[in-house]
């Protein structure tokens, strides 16, 4: 072989490059350092391995702080839930995380396992997974389409209908039965009998999209309700609603049709739309970047597709790792 012929590693060759690079940043022993550089010597592909994952601890650093701060507290969330002392155990999974900041991003992926959706699957009735729209008929046969990576949580014993979103977004078609059918999302609540609308969480709060009839929406418990109809659109959060507008709410909800439609929304919104079609995690790093104005119609199906039409327009950097993690820089 060449001396200066670079190797490529495997799958399986950059995931053990991700693990020994958290255990050096974790006051490692000297077994360990030993260890660490007979397998470092031991295949040429080792050292692409680690240099590479040297590289990719650099750029998600920052980000994965971010999701351990997230995962740390959805954890506290459930542990407070369970009524179990959580003070230590936070402190220990939040430090972890922060410290193998590349493996949150790369090899939990692998395994699918993320502490917040966990926790929503676990309180919900009906789940999508990511990349999946699913279609549920209820005990009074409403529909609910969910969006891919949403869940809901059904509960009619109280003479109302009451469905919580608790991840995503769903669109119903509720049969008029005479009694209240309502959506809670985060603080505030859909209120109908019967029209077809959607709810979607956004980070801090929910927007309803109404494609026919009527629909009351109030951000929280005693807040003034707002009537909107067909066409028209609110998002809420924190207590307080935005004045309702007009939209094109075919338009807006197209995903049942697998296409996302924008005019001149941010690149973050677009990315987090299309993290739910990902099997993995989408990270932006660069702020700028994330406020770039979008405007196109594309098929949800193939997130990267997107990204690298996207990339052609807008001039971004996109690094792919085990087909898990897409960084956008």
């Amino acid at each position: 072989m060449n001396h200066f012929e670079r190797v490529t590693p495997t799958p399986a060759q950059e995931q053990a490059a991700l693990a020994w690079l958290s255990l050096l940043h974790d006051q490692p022993s000297s077994g360990d350092q030993a260890t660490f550089s007979q397998w470092l010597q031991a295949d040429p592909a080792h050292a692409e391995a680690y240099a590479r994952a040297q590289v990719l601890w650099e750029l998600s650093e920052g980000p994965a702080r971010t999701l351990a701060d997230e995962e740390a507290f959805a954890l506290q969330g459930y542990l407070n839930a369970m009524d179990k002392p959580r003070r230590s155990a936070i402190g220990r999974w939040s430090g972890v995380l922060a410290m193998a900041a590349c493996l949150l991003l790369m090899i939990s992926l692998g395994t699918g396992w993320q502490p917040s959706r966990w926790m929503d699957d676990l309180g919900a009735d009906y789940v999508s997974a990511p990349g999946q729209i699913r279609t549920v008929t209820l005990a009074d046969q409403s529909q609910v389409t969910l969006d891919a990576d949403s869940a809901i949580a059904v509960d009619f014993s109280r003479g109302e209908r009451h469905v919580q979103l608790r991840r995503g977004a769903g669109f119903f078609s509720v049969t008029h039965t005479g009694e209240p059918f309502v959506v809670d999302a985060e603080k505030g609540q859909a209120r109908v009998l019967g029209t077809q609308f959607e709810v979607r969480l956004q980070p801090h709060g929910a927007q309803v999209t109404v494609l026919s009839g009527r629909v009351g929406v109030t951000a929280e418990q005693h807040a003034e309700q707002q009537i909107l109809t067909a066409g028209q659109q609110v998002a809420y959060g924190k207590g307080t609603a935005e004045k309702l507008h007009a939209v094109d709410s075919e338009a807006q909800l197209a995903w049942r049709q697998g296409w996302l439609n924008y005019y001149k929304a941010t690149l973050a919104d677009v990315v987090n739309d299309l993290s739910r079609y990902y099997p993995g995690r989408i990270v932006l790093l660069n702020d700028e970047l994330a406020m770039r104005r979008v405007s196109g119609s594309f098929p949800s199906r193939n997130p990267q597709a997107v990204l690298s039409s996207l990339q052609g327009v807008l001039g971004f950097e996109q690094h792919q790792v085990l087909g898990h993690l897409i960084i956008l820089r």
